[in-house]
């Protein structure tokens, strides 16, 4: 399968560079089978029912991105640099994996100075990565990080405008509480607290989960063949009580719909016997069509980059057809896209989560189900 094939023209002026407000007027694409319907975010009370269960990630995003200061003695006297830094990872001997903006200005032993309480000295560098050490740790440095660190806005949102105090409260969720995460479950950001309310009075049920999302979910897939794509990997965690919810929920024959394909991702990975249990790890599942799906019954989600591996799981869950229209109609629409943008909610029939075959070329949309049935 070709990289090519998850490729569609995007029109510039629908990328969403604020969110709709409140979060959850923005607007709603339902696919059900073949069928789509035009809805908001709030209209999920009309396709939800008493029974389902949503999973949702509770990730915390960190104000990752730090602008700061580098000085340096030289022949000409004090010299100093801008220093841009972009947390990545917490490492096992207390370092953070950073990008450094300019790398080449930084060196090993030196010091960058974030704010009058935040600073950090590069002890090394590997894989084009910086390992820097903060001055302090725990509660301290997660306030002095709060302080001066800025939202990690996405590149094609911060190609448009920098990243303010708006965004601390828009880029995160209204049900945030583990902390770790460099970019935000974005479907989750359409959700606030008077549609949680409304669908819990119905009967829908939630469980919590954790991926912390990291910025390798907007790295570009470099290979023409998918199959020759390296996924990143994220930490995560599915609790024994969220395990068990699920599954309970299977069991009555209701319908587990994750919200964002991170904790799609999360709950697949911990089913990958056949049944939901406890999980706790690194994941780097790459879910492509003829993926075969045993937790999931349907996915609500935002609308994703041209070529990336989000297209691939989207088309995986609704066959790459399905995904072809609803993309051509949320373009014609003017629906918006990515991170701040609309959402969809992608219920597939039961056949969808069978393997099938693709036929013809790139950007052939033919594909031969195992029982023959043309999507």
């Amino acid at each position: 399968m070709q990289l090519s094939d998850f490729d569609f023209d995007l029109p510039d002026h629908l990328i969403a560079t604020r969110p709709a407000a409140p979060r959850s007027s923005a607007r709603l694409l339902v696919a059900q089978g073949d069928a789509l319907h035009d809805q908001r975010v709030t209209d999920l009370t009309k396709w939800l029912r008493a029974g389902d269960r949503l999973v949702l990630n509770n990730t915390k995003v960190i104000p990752a991105r730090l602008t700061g200061t580098r000085h340096r003695d030289s022949a000409q006297g004090p010299v100093q640099a801008k220093i841009e830094v972009t947390l990545l990872e917490a490492r096992a001997d207390g370092t953070w994996s950073v990008l450094i903006k300019p790398l080449r200005k930084l060196k090993p032993g030196e010091q960058v100075q974030f704010s009058d309480d935040l600073s950090a000295t590069l002890e090394g560098v590997a894989d084009g990565q910086g390992h820097l050490r903060f001055n302090c740790t725990g509660d301290d440095f997660d306030t002095a990080l709060n302080a001066a660190g800025a939202m990690p806005l996405p590149p094609y949102i911060a190609a448009k405008r920098a990243a303010d105090a708006q965004d601390k409260t828009d880029y995160q969720t209204v049900f945030a509480r583990e902390t770790g995460a460099v970019a935000a479950p974005t479907a989750s950001l359409h959700f606030d607290q008077p549609l949680l309310d409304a669908l819990a009075a119905m009967g829908v049920a939630f469980s919590q989960v954790t991926l912390h999302v990291g910025a390798g979910t907007f790295l570009p897939v470099k290979v023409d063949d998918i199959a020759n794509h390296k996924m990143h990997s994220e930490w995560g965690q599915v609790s024994a009580t969220a395990a068990a919810e699920i599954a309970a929920t299977k069991a009555a024959g209701g319908r587990v719909i994750p919200v964002g394909t991170t904790a799609l991702r999360l709950i697949e990975t911990a089913a990958r016997s056949g049944q939901i249990e406890p999980w706790e790890g690194d994941t780097d599942i790459f879910i492509t069509p003829g993926f075969t799906f045993h937790v999931a019954d349907a996915l609500m989600t935002n609308f994703h980059l041209p070529k990336s591996t989000l297209m691939m799981l989207v088309s995986a869950l609704m066959g790459m057809a399905r995904i072809q229209r609803l993309y051509d109609h949320a373009i014609a629409q003017e629906y918006r896209f990515f991170s701040y943008g609309d959402a969809s909610l992608l219920i597939p029939n039961r056949t969808n989560a069978a393997p099938f075959v693709a036929q013809g070329g790139a950007g052939a949309l033919k594909w031969r189900h195992p029982r023959a049935t043309i999507l």
